[in-house]
C-alpha cells in the first residue's frame, strides 16, 4: 500500500507540473483527492493492514494529501495573479488620448432669481424665513382671515389631503408662523421664497409653481413704506427705468390691497405683445397688513402696523431673462438651461 501511495504520488506530480489553468486544477483536486479519488481508493484497504503498520500508512497518506493540496494552492494563487495582470494590461487607460467634453451644470433660471431676491432683501434687513409645504388649514386660510366658508376660498382651488391638511396655495402661511412663533411680539421684516400648489387645469397654469412673499410689522408702518420698498426691488430686480403703478385689489388679508404692475420693459411703456399693447405689466401683488390678521395672530392693532407683498417666482423669471413659455422652466432641456451659465447672468 505504501508503494501505491508513492506511485500515486509521483503521478499526480506530473499531472500538476502540465497545468496551464486553474480548471485542470479543479479537475486533478477530485481526481486524487476528492471522495472517489485515487487516494480515497487506496485507504479503503487499511482494513487489511496490521495495527502496527495502520499509523505509519495514515500518517504517509496525510503527508501526501497535504502535499498535494499545497502545491494546488500555489498553482492557484498564481493563475489568479496572472489573470488579474492580463485584466489590468487590458483594462490600461491611455491617458494620452484626447478627453470627451464634460458638459458642466449650471443654475437654474428660477434658483438664480431666489437667490437675487434674498440678496435684495437681506441687504435691506430683512430675514429669509421658511414653512412646511403641506399646510394646516389654520396656517393657510384661517389666520389670514379666511375662515371656513369665506367665499374668497374659492379662489384657490386647493389639493386638500385630509379635511384639515393640504399643499400650501401660498407662502403667506409662512407669515402666520412667523408671527405665532415671535412670543414677544417684537418688530418682523422677513420673506419667504418657496413651491405653492393649486389645482389648475388648463393650459397657462401650473399646478406647482413658486412664490416670494414678504411681511414688515412694526410701530408706524404706513404706505409709503410698502412703495417705497417695492420701487426698490423691482428697480434692483428688473431694471432702475422702470415705473410702477399701483391699482386698488382686493386680498382678505391685507387692506387696502393693491396690485403693482410696472412699465413694460421690451417696449419703454408704448405697447407691444408682451404688455398686451397697455404699456404695463402686472407684476404683484401687495396691501397693509389686515387689523383681524396682526390680532389673530397675537399683535395688538392699535400699536402695530404693516404691509405684505406677493410675486411669482416663475414670472419673475420670465421677465428677467426674456423667457416666453413658463413650460421651458419645468422641461429639463439642457439646451435651454445652459444659457444660463453665461456670465453675463451671474
Amino acid at each position: 500500500m505504501e508503494e501505491q501511495i508513492k506511485s500515486m504520488q509521483e503521478e499526480a506530480m506530473q499531472e500538476l507540473k502540465q497545468v496551464k489553468e486553474q480548471k485542470e486544477l479543479n479537475e486533478i483536486r477530485v481526481k486524487f483527492l476528492g471522495k472517489k479519488g485515487k487516494l480515497t481508493a487506496i485507504l479503503r484497504g487499511m482494513g487489511a493492514l496490521s495495527k502496527e503498520e495502520r499509523p505509519r500508512i495514515g500518517s504517509l497518506a496525510n503527508e501526501v494529501r497535504d502535499t498535494i493540496e499545497n502545491i494546488i494552492q500555489e498553482k492557484e494563487i498564481y493563475f489568479e495573479r496572472q489573470a488579474m495582470e492580463e485584466k489590468l494590461e487590458k483594462e490600461t487607460i491611455d491617458i494620452t488620448l484626447p478627453s470627451k467634453k464634460i458638459r458642466t451644470g449650471s443654475k437654474h433660471p428660477i434658483n438664480r432669481v431666489i437667490e437675487e431676491i434674498e440678496d435684495i432683501f437681506v441687504s435691506m434687513g430683512y430675514d429669509v424665513m421658511s414653512g412646511p409645504e403641506l399646510e394646516t388649514d389654520e396656517y393657510c386660510f384661517e389666520r389670514l382671515n379666511l375662515p371656513k366658508g369665506h367665499p374668497a376660498r374659492d379662489m384657490q382651488d386647493s389639493f386638500y389631503i385630509t379635511e384639515e391638511y393640504l399643499l400650501r396655495t401660498q407662502t403667506s402661511s409662512v407669515q402666520a408662523r412667523t408671527m405665532m412663533a415671535n412670543k414677544e411680539k417684537t418688530p418682523i421684516r422677513m420673506i419667504c421664497p418657496g413651491k405653492t400648489y393649486r389645482r389648475e387645469d388648463d393650459a397657462t397654469h401650473s399646478h406647482q409653481f413658486g412664490q416670494v412673499e414678504g411681511l414688515v410689522i412694526d410701530k408706524d408702518i404706513t404706505l409709503a413704506h410698502l412703495k417705497g420698498t417695492l420701487e426698490e426691488f423691482v428697480k434692483r430686480m428688473l431694471g432702475e427705468n422702470l415705473q410702477l403703478r399701483f391699482r386698488p385689489s382686493y386680498f382678505p388679508f391685507t387692506e387696502p390691497s393693491y396690485e403693482v404692475d410696472v412699465s413694460c420693459f421690451k417696449c419703454g411703456g408704448k405697447g407691444c405683445n408682451l404688455c398686451k399693447q397697455t404699456g404695463w405689466i402686472e407684476i404683484l401683488g401687495s396691501g397693509m397688513v389686515h387689523p383681524h390678521v396682526l390680532q389673530m395672530n397675537g399683535y395688538d392693532p392699535e400699536k402695530y402696523s404693516g404691509f405684505a407683498f406677493g410675486t411669482g417666482l416663475d414670472r419673475l423669471a420670465m421677465f428677467k431673462y426674456g423667457i416666453t413659455d413658463v413650460r421651458l422652466l419645468y422641461t429639463n432641456d439642457v439646451r435651454f438651461l445652459n444659457q444660463f451659465n453665461r456670465k453675463d447672468v451671474d
